[in-house]
């Protein structure tokens, strides 16, 4: 059995951006009629439970894992089950990038990818008012290939694509331009920036209404309610204990909103925690310390600073092994519980305790 690892949201041609692209989608009318409706049936994996299925899975195993626009070696929640996993050595991985990630360390074959400089894309701001067609700035360096054009491949020889059903980059780009409304596929190709459907200054509820079937923002969707286990808005208790009391928070930093550039040089990576909270574990500015808990521990310097509340640590995101004395980021303390509604990762439940490392 293989598994394909990737973002939650993401690919070529695709829609890019959860809530944001599915309403710019609707409001631009496209259907996107050029994804396959007889899609064969799959096991679904969640990406967050990644290392269960590379260490749990029996029925049937995991033998083969394909790794593309993502690093789950550093990014993925439970990081040592996801270790443990990617070092079986019965399991086959295809890393398909574009730089030497830590996932990439794993792989048996290590195909590059290009880069959003080498093909094209459609691209659309945070809201639905532009639309324009990506196209390459520079020529494709070296074995490089697109996503569309390895899983193109893959799909032809595995005998998967349909009558018609688009092969590579370039027929996938033909397609998608074909299958838009009104003049806008004709305008992006001449290089134009095509006019939404509603204006250039639209006003909300008079010219562009929500995607939902009566055009209204629904509070409280009696179908999410039945759906969470706790039903919608209701207090869950903190899942902080005795043993592991301090909030874990991984925000963006001013290095990396992603992993994408983790591989660049920074400055030593450090944990902020708040003077009073140092000052009961008998830590200091600069010490070096191990953040843990159940699921693992994490090395590096202390930050002492009264920007961050008290109850809380911060250890930023997108870091790289590479980043931590001991190799392990704040994937290896945040457990890969889901949401109750998507399904998503609760990286923000992570509960550690912090202390002195010996000899630091």
């Amino acid at each position: 059995m293989a598994v394909v690892a990737r973002p939650a949201v993401g690919g070529k041609f695709g829609v890019r951006g959860g809530g944001y692209a599915m309403s710019n989608s609707a409001s631009w009318d496209i259907t996107r009629p050029w994804i396959g409706a007889n899609e064969p049936a799959t096991r679904l994996v969640n990406m967050n439970h990644l290392g269960r299925a590379l260490t749990e899975y029996t029925d049937p195993p995991v033998n083969v894992l394909f790794v593309y626009n993502c690093n789950p070696a550093a990014t993925v929640p439970d990081q040592r089950r996801v270790l443990n996993g990617l070092e079986r050595d019965d399991l086959f991985t295809v890393v398909f990038e574009q730089v030497m990630t830590d996932t990439a360390l794993y792989a048996d074959v290590l195909l590059p990818a290009t880069t959003f400089l080498e093909g094209y894309d459609f691209a659309r701001a945070y809201g639905p008012i532009h639309l324009d067609l990506a196209r390459p700035v520079v020529d494709v360096v070296g074995e490089a290939r697109s996503n569309a054009d390895v899983f193109g491949d893959l799909c032809g020889r595995l005998e998967l694509l349909s009558s018609g059903e688009a092969t590579g980059e370039l027929d996938l780009l033909v397609q998608v331009l074909d299958a838009l409304p009104g003049t806008v596929g004709t305008d992006l190709r001449d290089g134009m920036r095509p006019l939404p459907p509603f204006g250039e200054a639209p006003i909300q509820f008079v010219d562009v209404f929500p995607n939902t079937p009566d055009r209204k923002v629904n509070l409280f969707p009696t179908d999410l309610e039945a759906g969470a286990p706790m039903g919608l808005y209701r207090f869950q208790p903190d899942p902080g204990t005795d043993l592991y009391p301090l909030a874990l928070v991984s925000p963006a930093s001013d290095r990396t909103i992603s992993s994408t550039l983790g591989e660049l040089p920074r400055p030593d990576v450090q944990l902020t925690m708040h003077p009073a909270d140092a000052e009961t574990r008998g830590l200091a500015d600069g010490d070096m310390v191990r953040v843990f808990n159940e699921l693992g521990e994490v090395h590096v310097p202390l930050d002492v600073a009264a920007s961050i509340r008290p109850g809380t640590v911060s250890l930023p995101k997108g870091l790289w092994r590479r980043s931590t004395r001991n190799g392990q980021t704040a994937t290896a303390l945040a457990p890969d519980t889901l949401t109750d509604i998507g399904a998503g990762a609760c990286f923000n439940d992570a509960r550690v305790q912090v202390a002195s490392l010996p000899n630091g």
